[in-house]
């Protein structure tokens, strides 16, 4: 028989406490081996026994929940997943919980958590099996503390028709990331130089939390990193990461390039959608783009990133050993949409060097 993923949920509301455990032993892949109303409780009950999974909130009584992330990825790291109403409204707390570590954060409502649970069953239960194939580090005690239907592209934007006469040469590129994408961008927009060509980013992350992420990119990056706004143009050294809950489009006026930002549906259970982004890239870029997917858990980007293959685009698989979740670049493989499959420090030298 299949082991199941073993959870612990640390919450210190017993309706959000019975609610996951509800939802996660429904899932046959997962057991809940314990709940706990605080991280003091929840260290006892791992000294019993250790989970694969935690879920974790962040304001909670005696130890908040960043606090306890961090200790647990000093000592013994533990794949975790972060649901809390606090990084709704404070991003802060979650680039926080990312950079200690944490492999997904889902955010909760203050009100009426229990209809929110049972209407994102999936989403939970998904964060939970990517964190349990996760890539786990130890982080140093030095280190700086700082249901919908699974619709394709279609939904939003119509199959690939190559747009008009491409007289303009400007290279455009598309990156795609998901679970462990936080650092991969990092490590890849810091080796992009200034003159680098337009980068368009679709990360899945919650939202209010990529204008933060895109904030910090820029104080770390040579290029200017932003998160992207209807209209935004498509230029030289400059990268546009989607915000939160919308699609991005690549679009073109002329030999211009500029982005179109839509709410539209769910596509693959995710807003934004990097079948999306890659899908309008081969519309309007073609042979001038280059498609980058990298670590993520599922397999939005792949279909999109074969699109962008047919259209002539030239395609990137981050490898697995690089990987913190070998999923989509996997995929991507698997359907020959890829051209190369680089580890994650070689992408940006590859492309410079083209």
């Amino acid at each position: 028989m299949k082991k199941k993923i073993k959870v612990l949920i640390v919450d210190d509301s017993a309706v959000v406490r019975q609610t996951l455990a509800e939802i996660l032993n429904a899932d046959p892949d997962i057991k809940v081996i314990g709940t706990a109303a605080n991280p003091l409780f929840a260290a006892q009950k791992m000294a019993r026994e250790q989970p694969d999974v935690i879920t974790l909130d962040i304001e909670m009584p005696q130890m908040n929940g960043l606090t306890f992330l961090r200790k647990i990825m000093i000592q013994q790291p533990i794949p975790v997943v972060v649901i809390s109403s606090m990084t709704a409204n404070n991003s802060e707390s979650g680039i926080k919980a990312l950079e200690y570590g944490a492999v997904e954060i889902i955010n909760k409502p203050q009100l009426d958590t229990r209809r929110f649970f049972e209407e994102s069953k999936i989403r939970i239960c998904d964060a939970v099996k990517a964190a349990a194939i996760a890539k786990i580090k130890r982080i140093s005690p030095a280190e700086k503390m700082v249901i919908e239907p699974k619709l394709t592209a279609d939904a939003v934007i119509p199959p690939v028709k190559y747009f008009g006469k491409q007289t303009t040469t400007d290279i455009v590129i598309s990156v795609g990331a998901s679970t462990g994408g936080t650092e991969a961008l990092k490590v890849f927009l810091e080796a992009m130089p200034a003159d680098s060509p337009g980068i368009l980013i679709v990360q899945h992350m919650p939202e209010n939390f990529t204008r933060s992420f895109a904030d910090r990119l820029n104080e770390l990056c040579i290029i200017n990193v932003k998160e992207a706004e209807d209209g935004d143009p498509v230029i030289r050294g400059h990268a546009l990461v989607a915000p939160g809950n919308r699609h991005m489009l690549l679009k073109r006026q002329g030999n211009s390039y500029f982005v179109e930002l839509l709410d539209g549906p769910l596509v693959n259970r995710h807003r934004p959608s990097v079948d999306v982004l890659f899908r309008s890239t081969a519309r309007y870029a073609g042979k001038n783009a280059i498609g980058i997917i990298m670590t993520g858990m599922g397999g939005d980007g792949a279909k999109g990133l074969l699109e962008m293959k047919e259209a002539g685009a030239y395609t990137i698989a981050q490898d697995e050993k690089s990987c913190v979740v070998f999923g989509m670049p996997n995929e991507a493989i698997k359907i020959n949409a890829v051209h190369k499959v680089l580890p994650l420090d070689q992408i940006a030298p590859h492309i410079c060097n083209r």
